[in-house]
């Protein structure tokens, strides 16, 4: 999972071109401070690498808008928002999210709602405040939370424990 990681964090890093991301010096390829946003007529498409896991639910679901071999990886321009939003929703950890041009975002879900896996994590989703070890919270609709007490970023699934043993 280490090289998918770093295809992601390369990608936020290098996407620059094409005016579609802003620029205000608050985001980061990787790791950093936050989310990297990509504009286009109707709607805001933002990435956190820093809690992306690859479910590849955004890749799959709509590869016109989602394409890693890119640059930059996120197209918003090449779908209708509404159908953007739909597969950003699809996405287990929180790491993409939206804001229609109206200023409407992903409304979270009511009740909360927690899912364990067969692998064992946890897929929460409503109205989250996750803090993580480092004290930092963070507000999001959706998250994927370590079921076996194993991840070395807690308490988000980073698949290094029992959580990402059974994949194939």
């Amino acid at each position: 999972m280490a090289a998918d990681r770093e295809d992601v964090e390369d990608t936020t890093e290098r996407a620059g071109s094409g005016g579609a991301e802003s620029g205000d010096g608050s985001e980061s390829g990787g790791r950093g401070p936050g989310p990297r946003a990509y504009q286009a007529d109707g709607i805001t498409v933002t990435f956190d690498a820093r809690v992306c896991r690859h479910a590849a639910e955004c890749v799959h679901g709509l590869p016109a808008v989602f394409d890693t071999t890119r640059r930059p990886w996120i197209l918003p321009s090449a779908a209708a928002p509404e159908v953007i939003a739909e597969v950003v929703r699809r996405c287990p950890t929180g790491a993409l999210a939206y804001r229609l041009a109206d200023g409407a975002a992903e409304a979270p879900d009511r009740p909360t709602t927690v899912r364990r896996t067969s692998d064992g994590r946890l897929l929460v989703r409503g109205e989250l405040r996750v803090t993580d070890a480092t004290g930092d919270v963070r507000e999001t609709p959706r998250a994927m939370l370590c079921g076996c007490g194993r991840s070395a970023e807690p308490p988000y699934c980073d698949r290094s424990g029992a959580c990402g043993e059974h994949e194939g």
